[in-house]
């Protein structure tokens, strides 16, 4: 069989990453005719179909899949000793790419970057925001954030953040109106904005606990986001009672626009944790950041 072309396989993984043609051209840097082209060529030489394509996305076939999981490793391990090769430099250089949730990013991420970044021009930062645990090896991150129990055991874990609670507010007109929780069982008599999970698609179950006994709640009502401040922005205009992180509701509620309610049933959290594979640790640019966001003891 002739020679395969490695940036076919590149520009294969790119495709079957994205799951769009016109995503992945837009990535590559490359028109899509180009890139559609190439990956033809690529089925042609192999003599197998790797991709199944709809007029509304692209999937994987089977063979593609296990073409994926091949050479999605070896091209981030080639990419990440050529990366490795910055340490040569005076200050370190590249890209590093992070995924996590909003919540992380604006109570703890991104207050840590923004004085680093000024320091060293040459390391860029890509942020993804989503609530859903992604793959980071095959989906192309160096990194991830999470909470400490939702941390894969083979990846390495370094806590960037305390230990957090989720905190049940309504306005005060809602209180009026409805009267004031005493136990989380009489959620289930007021309207609530509730969360869906995007990993798993279900509504969250509000967790409580007191004295050693732990509560889950199914709560209902008219509003279902999968965003912290948008759940506090419906709060705050009277729309029920919302369960969100206590750091980003507290001058909400030092200010009286949001009242905090069984503040006693509201147990504690793990905090944020960066993890990823132990390959990534020597670069020059990731240590950067993995120091920038390290908690301090």
């Amino acid at each position: 069989m002739t020679k395969t072309d490695l940036n076919q396989l590149t520009w294969f993984q790119a495709v079957a990453e994205e799951r769009s043609f016109t995503k992945a051209a837009a990535k590559l840097g490359v028109s899509q005719s180009t890139l559609s082209h190439a990956i033809k060529q690529l089925e042609e030489r192999m003599g197998i179909r790797l991709l199944a394509r709809t007029t509304r996305n692209v999937a994987t076939t089977v063979a593609g899949q296990r073409l994926l999981q091949t050479i999605a490793p070896r091209i981030g391990e080639i990419e990440d000793e050529i990366a490795a090769l910055t340490a040569f430099r005076e200050k370190p250089s590249g890209s590093i790419r992070l995924t996590l949730s909003d919540h992380a990013l604006e109570s703890v991420v991104w207050p840590k970057l923004k004085p680093v970044l000024i320091v060293y021009p040459d390391i860029s930062v890509e942020l993804i925001l989503d609530s859903s645990f992604r793959n980071i090896v095959t989906e192309g991150f160096d990194a991830g954030v999470r909470l400490g129990e939702s941390v894969e055991k083979d990846m390495i874990a370094v806590r960037i953040g305390p230990d957090w609670r989720l905190v049940a507010v309504a306005s005060p007109a809602y209180l009026d109106a409805h009267s004031v929780p005493r136990h989380p069982q009489d959620l289930v008599r007021h309207v609530c904005i509730n969360m869906r999970h995007e990993t798993a698609g279900a509504i969250y179950a509000w967790e409580f606990e007191k004295d050693g006994q732990a509560l889950r709640v199914r709560v209902n009502g008219q509003l279902t986001f999968n965003n912290s401040y948008a759940m506090i922005d419906a709060a705050v205009n009277g729309y029920g009672i919302a369960y969100v992180p206590e750091n980003i509701v507290e001058s909400h509620i030092a200010s009286g626009l949001l009242v905090q309610v069984l503040n006693e049933w509201s147990p504690l959290f793990d905090g944020y944790f960066l993890y990823y594979p132990s390959r990534r640790q020597n670069l020059p640019a990731f240590k950067v950041i993995v120091d920038a966001l390290r908690a301090q003891a």
